[in-house]
């Protein structure tokens, strides 16, 4: 009998989105098979403080005191690929970990902080690495990087918190001359629409503007499509990724809200697979596809869409560690798919070993010229 992999899931973090990383994080621990994987959960608390036990999910969900569960760490050594414990001063080996799972949504985790850890840890992990995870992340780079490609996306601006501080109205005045109204103010790093306003007049944007800056130091501002459909593909692979069917999400508020995604579960109706025609399909498809490769993502995303009532596509954004609630999109366009939750999580596990066997075998130094390496290729 096969030894069971050591899966780390690790959840929470200092991101406005720690909540919702919390119940993603319960919903695929429950899902993984107990007979195939020994499951280790690992918190990361708002205060950015590494814990982990069984009861790490209860503590975070109901934010109770961690006293009682261990200090637990991944340390960037690539000799020990364990959590360490910390007890008083002392580190020690503790667990051995074969795949981390990160499901931390936004800031200090998905957006290639964790990643650039686990790398220098030397664990594989599920999901994009960390060039990936951060221009995902990054609504402005993602957006220029969609346009690089041909890719068209809604038509926006973007300013920094010194240069808001520095010249609000020479920003504003830039706004309203170049975008059209109604328009959507983010964060330029953060996701699940937190710190999101929609703005129908010039009387709203200044503080859709500040609200935004609380959470980000760079705002994207961007023109709404206006009645749009909002259609979502999952992507799953690594080199040659694959797309879901179409999901429509059906806001019942006035946009896609984070009430509508995680409270409110008559917040949204979702139709899967979406009723387009066979063309809208596949170019949906191959848009998602195509931000997937020019992106550099791996292992999974989700790329998001809105087809004005002209029909014209736009690439809104993409995700690269989507939710899995139980209402989440993702999981649920792979089981439409024909991937059941449990063997998507599964596949998931083989991508992130995958990938990590063959960075593996790169150089790591330069040395005496080698010219085996053409026997590969």
């Amino acid at each position: 009998m096969s030894k069971k992999l050591r899966i780390g899931v690790i959840m929470g973090g200092m991101s406005g989105e720690h909540e919702v990383s919390v119940v993603s994080a319960a919903s695929v621990i429950n899902a993984l098979n107990k007979n195939k994987y020994e499951v280790i959960p690992i918190g990361i608390t708002k205060t950015g403080k590494w814990i982990s036990g069984l009861e790490t999910v209860q503590i975070l969900k109901n934010n109770m005191s961690v006293d009682n569960l261990a200090n637990r760490i991944i340390l960037p050594d690539p000799n020990q690929t364990s959590l360490v414990s910390i007890e008083g001063n002392q580190l020690s080996l503790s667990q051995p970990l074969d795949v981390v799972i990160p499901l931390i949504h936004g800031t200090y985790g998905e957006d290639g902080k964790l990643q650039g850890l686990l790398e220098l840890a030397n664990i594989p992990y599920v999901g994009c690495g960390v060039l990936g995870s951060a221009v995902g992340m990054d609504k402005i780079v993602m957006k220029n990087l969609f346009k690089s490609v041909g890719l068209k996306t809604p038509a926006f601006l973007n300013c920094l918190k010194n240069e808001w501080g520095n010249n609000q109205s020479a920003i504003l005045n830039q706004i309203n001359k170049v975008l059209s109204y109604p328009l959507f103010v983010k964060p330029a790093n953060l996701g699940s629409s937190v710190g999101i306003s929609k703005v129908k007049t010039k009387a709203e944007l200044k503080e859709a503007i500040v609200k935004a800056f609380q959470y980000d130091r760079r705002v994207i501002v961007e023109e709404s499509i206006e009645q749009a459909r909002e259609i979502e593909c999952a992507i799953l692979g690594n080199y040659d990724p694959q797309a879901s069917v179409l999901g429509e999400i059906i806001p019942h508020h006035e946009f896609y809200s984070y009430e509508a995604k995680y409270v409110d579960e008559q917040g949204a109706g979702l139709e899967i697979p979406a009723k387009l025609d066979d063309e809208q399909v596949k170019l949906v498809q191959e848009m998602a596809i195509q931000a997937f490769k020019a992106l550099d993502l791996a292992g999974m995303s989700r790329a998001d869409f809105l087809i004005n009532p002209e029909g014209d596509i736009y690439i809104n954004e993409v995700n690269t560690v989507p939710g899995f609630t139980k209402i989440s999109m993702y999981p649920k366009l792979w089981e439409a798919t024909g991937l059941p939750y449990d063997q998507l999580i599964d596949k998931l596990i083989e991508l992130a070993i995958e990938r990590h066997q063959e960075k593996s075998r790169l150089k790591t130094s330069f040395d005496e010229i080698d010219s085996s390496w053409q026997n590969n290729y």
